[in-house]
């Protein structure tokens, strides 16, 4: 059986962000037919709407990517109670030009931490308002929410792997 390949998305753009730690887990522990491929979004420009004709080389390989994936996994930080402005960013990217949307019909599986106790579901909550829009299917089960995250992390995979409890 081919593999499934998964665009692995996280939405801090910060070195040693709790997000690619938990991309980082998921890899470690994903099963030899799941390839979770990790996508670079630090470069992107700020979307405005004017340019979402003629969008940089780096979004172009984004959108193919997604696109061309069978699923999507997003590990969140939370913001301010919401997702981080980065994330919010490359949504906006792939769901511009209206009926270019690469996120339609896309399965997602959603990763969150956060220094609090309730480990970044709110950012998954708001996410999830989004995905109407999006025409994305959140996968709901197994949830993996890592609450009282340390601060400024650096901690490797394995870490976060025993975290979430496999």
């Amino acid at each position: 059986m081919p593999a499934l390949t998964v665009a692995g998305i996280p939405s801090s753009l910060r070195k040693n962000a709790y997000s690619t730690g938990l991309l980082g887990a998921a890899v470690e522990v994903a099963p030899a037919d799941l390839k979770i491929t990790t996508v670079d979004t630090s470069q992107f420009p700020l979307f405005i709407q004017d340019n979402e004709a003629r969008p940089p080389a780096d979004v172009r390989a984004f959108n193919e990517q997604v696109r061309t994936a069978d699923a999507v996994l997003f590990a969140l930080n939370e913001h301010e109670y919401s997702i981080s402005a980065a994330l919010k960013n490359a949504i906006d990217w792939g769901a511009r030009p209206y009926l270019e949307n690469v996120w339609t019909g896309i399965p997602a599986g959603l990763l969150s931490s956060s220094i609090s106790r309730i480990g970044g579901l709110r950012a998954k909550y708001q996410l999830r308002q989004m995905f109407d829009w999006l025409n994305v299917f959140p996968i709901n089960q197994p949830e993996v929410s890592i609450p009282f995250a340390p601060r400024g992390s650096t901690r490797p995979a394995s870490w976060w792997t025993k975290r979430a409890g496999n």
